[in-house]
């Protein structure tokens, strides 16, 4: 290939918008003429990779904007630690099944068994999968929510938790809402209904919503509209961070 014709390509791949084939087209052509590839081939060659770096690109994207707090996968969960755990249950999960039907899936359990761990690796893999993702902590929510409904900018906040495909909501029932508080809530999960997934942890039983939302009947409202088409996995086992703390407490006498 002459260099005015690697240039005009290299011009043209980035008016396209095209960057890698524009920074890696005389890579590509070393490639074809060492494996003698077809003109078809090499089409074929330079667009897959063109689409896997700008499926990667976007991927990062993703996560940066998401707010998780870690990227961790469901290969770094210890099912081994949480017998009564199906791993087949979580793992129908991240098949995404549930986010293509705009559907929800709650984990259930106290605190420090991985229930966020799941959340955030399901949402990795969705964001993986194309779709937008977002985190929040229902107190953060909740707080952003009323901030800017005093500031009157609700509509445009509520946006935020609205537009992802896939919102994750953690840590619902650590903190009790109060009733102006629980309707924000309300607002969220009835404008989501049927047109956006939510993943949400959380370490109360449906039962002992009332008692979070101060108030049943908004409570049996959120439920109703959240459980209509939710996967539900509980996680009654033992704390990882418990058992982490431990294991340093003994590396730490051990020392000693």
């Amino acid at each position: 290939m002459s260099e005015l014709t690697g240039n005009r390509i290299r011009t043209t791949a980035g008016k396209l918008g095209l960057p890698h084939l524009a920074e890696t087209i005389n890579d590509y052509t070393r490639r074809a003429d060492e494996a003698k590839m077809g003109y078809l081939d090499f089409l074929d060659l330079v667009l897959s990779e063109e689409l896997a770096v700008r499926d990667d690109r976007r991927f990062r994207q993703g996560l940066r904007l998401s707010k998780l707090p870690h990227h961790k996968t469901l290969d770094e969960y210890d099912f081994s630690f949480q017998p009564e755990l199906d791993p087949r249950k979580v793992k129908d999960l991240a098949s995404l099944s549930f986010v293509e039907a705009k559907a929800n899936a709650a984990l259930l359990g106290p605190p420090g068994v991985g229930k966020t761990h799941i959340a955030v690796a399901l949402a990795v893999a969705a964001c993986r999968a194309g779709y937008s993702i977002y985190f929040t902590s229902l107190d953060d929510m909740v707080r952003n929510l009323r901030a800017a409904e005093t500031a009157g900018r609700l509509v445009n906040k509520l946006g935020t938790y609205l537009r992802p495909s896939v919102l994750v909501v953690d840590e619902v029932g650590y903190q009790p809402l109060e009733r102006a508080e629980a309707n924000l809530v309300f607002q969220v999960i009835s404008k989501r209904y049927e047109k956006g997934s939510i993943i949400l942890t959380s370490n109360k039983t449906f039962s002992e919503w009332g008692q979070v939302f101060g108030d049943e009947v908004l409570a049996t409202a959120i439920l109703d509209r959240l459980l209509h088409h939710c996967e539900v996995i509980s996680i009654n086992g033992p704390s990882y961070r418990l058992k982490n703390r431990l294991q340093a407490i003994e590396r730490e006498n051990e020392v000693a």
